[in-house]
């Protein structure tokens, strides 16, 4: 194993604390700062804030041993070797990143310096990011010689977070010394050494001791851009399927079959071609207006992001569109609404699609029960329960006697629903699928009419009970 570092993580949200955490779990001494004394006391207490696969086992492993929670961040610095910048860069009026919290936070580093250090921009930034916090050292006079500034962009994905973090793609760092690039490899030698892989108790994963991750060293600029790069390009491909399955479904073609097509050229991949309400979260809608807006700044036109985000948008518009030619008129209908997070595997609701969908549904003027299997309490912040909007114990409360049933969200038990007793549970049987979790011929055969997405819509014929027939 490498030398132990001790090292400082400003941020404790989905980046920072998945950081820290497995950090420590790589066998470095963590200090994880925030200013938030609420979540911080909550950390220190055994809670866990976020919902994250792996989390709250390592969070339970290395508290208070490899990991340390605080609101002291002069502290956190002077005693740690690499400060890690984790905290959030929300998009601004103009699509650009906010970047207050980055600049807070590197000033209140440069008045607490003690010796060299590496900081570490670790949130999504902008490039020339890297230069600008050198100039906020310099205005407050830190000696150049006694801090390097590197790009360590993440890559993490919600739900899958602790795996991709400890089983990476890639480790790519920025750099402009070799002395910053040295520390980094320090840190980051359990991974691309293998020896993390051979512990005992090691997560599993792609990654092995004979196939470790691999370390891609940069400039500090190409870094800051492979990140944007990045998300713009994942994002691109959803926007892109999303697009071909308006034509196929203009064609009576199956957009399940044409991604499947496309995704077995080795050149394309499968991943993220998978159609449905579009994408959200906290990266992807601020990383393509960011990336654009960077690109609009240095003279470069990339229209192609500005289209990527129209599609994404126009995508929640069709799925409304959906509903209504499913129900006809929607004042007065109740409907079930599986799904509040933005994609499967996380309680996290920023520009999720599902939020959207609902807001619009129920300013139509339906009524909404809703159920998420861990994004409820989130989504109440921001849907109150109402005389409208209920919020349900599981899928079932929230499809009694319902007009139709909306799944909005990918998690995998609203691919597993008992469609008998879910026949059995509502008013009529109808389920517009924004997720594409079912065969049309499955739903035909257990009595739904099934409307989805980029596959010609299926209605049950007039017969059967009459409470049943779709009119």
């Amino acid at each position: 194993m490498s030398k132990q570092v001790t090292i400082c993580v400003i941020g404790s949200g989905y980046v920072g604390l998945v950081a820290a955490v497995c950090f420590a779990e790589i066998g470095h001494q963590v200090i994880c700062v925030d200013n938030d004394e609420a979540r911080v006391k909550n950390l220190c207490e055994g809670g866990v804030p976020i919902y994250e696969k792996h989390l709250p086992e390592l969070l339970a492993k290395h508290r208070d041993k490899g990991v340390k929670f605080t609101c002291d961040l002069a502290a956190a610095v002077k005693r740690s070797e690499a400060i890690f910048i984790a905290v959030g860069t929300p998009q601004g009026d103009t699509g650009a990143a906010d970047l207050s919290y980055v600049e807070a936070v590197v000033s209140e580093i440069a008045r607490t310096m003690g010796g060299y250090k590496v900081i570490v921009e670790k949130s999504t930034v902008p490039v020339y990011t890297n230069e600008w916090i050198c100039r906020v050292m310099y205005r407050y006079g830190v000696d150049p010689k006694s801090f390097d500034v590197v790009s360590n962009p993440e890559f993490l994905r919600e739900g899958t977070a602790v795996g991709d973090f400890l089983h990476p793609d890639r480790i790519v760092v920025g750099v402009g010394s070799e002395r910053a690039a040295e520390v980094l490899r320090r840190i980051y030698e359990p991974l691309t050494g293998g020896g993390y892989y051979a512990q005992p108790g090691a997560l599993a994963g792609p990654c092995s001791a004979s196939s470790p991750a691999r370390l891609l060293v940069t400039s500090a600029q190409s870094s800051e851009i492979i990140k944007h790069a990045s998300n713009a390009f994942l994002a691109l491909k959803i926007s892109f399927i999303n697009a071909v399955a308006n034509l196929a479904e203009a064609v009576d073609a199956d957009i399940e079959d044409i991604a499947e097509g496309m995704g077995l050229d080795t050149r394309i991949g499968s991943k993220f071609l998978h159609a449905g309400l579009g994408y959200g979260g906290s990266c992807f809608p601020k990383d393509v207006a960011a990336f654009h807006w960077v690109a609009e700044q240095r003279g470069v036109n990339f229209q192609l992001l500005e289209e990527v985000r129209k599609i994404n948008d126009t995508q929640k518009e069709i799925f409304f569109n959906k509903v209504l030619a499913a129900l006809w008129t929607l004042r007065g209908k109740h409907l079930a609404a599986l799904g509040l997070a933005y994609k499967g595997d996380t309680d996290d609701i920023r520009e999720s699609p599902a939020i959207d969908v609902i807001k619009r549904l129920l300013e139509a003027g339906a009524s909404v029960t809703a159920f998420d299997p861990e994004a409820m309490e989130r989504a109440k912040a921001v849907l109150p329960a109402s005389e409208k909007l209920s919020y349900a114990k599981d899928i079932y409360e929230a499809a009694k006697d319902a007009d139709a049933v909306l799944i909005l969200t990918d998690w995998k038990e609203f691919g597993k629903i008992d469609l008998v007793r879910l026949n059995q549970t509502v008013k009529f049987p109808i389920v517009i699928d924004g997720r594409n979790l079912y065969k049309p011929q499955e739903m035909l055969d257990h009595g739904f009419s099934y409307v989805s997405i980029g596959r010609p819509a299926s209605y049950q014929a007039q017969q059967g009970k009459p409470r049943k027939v779709l009119l």
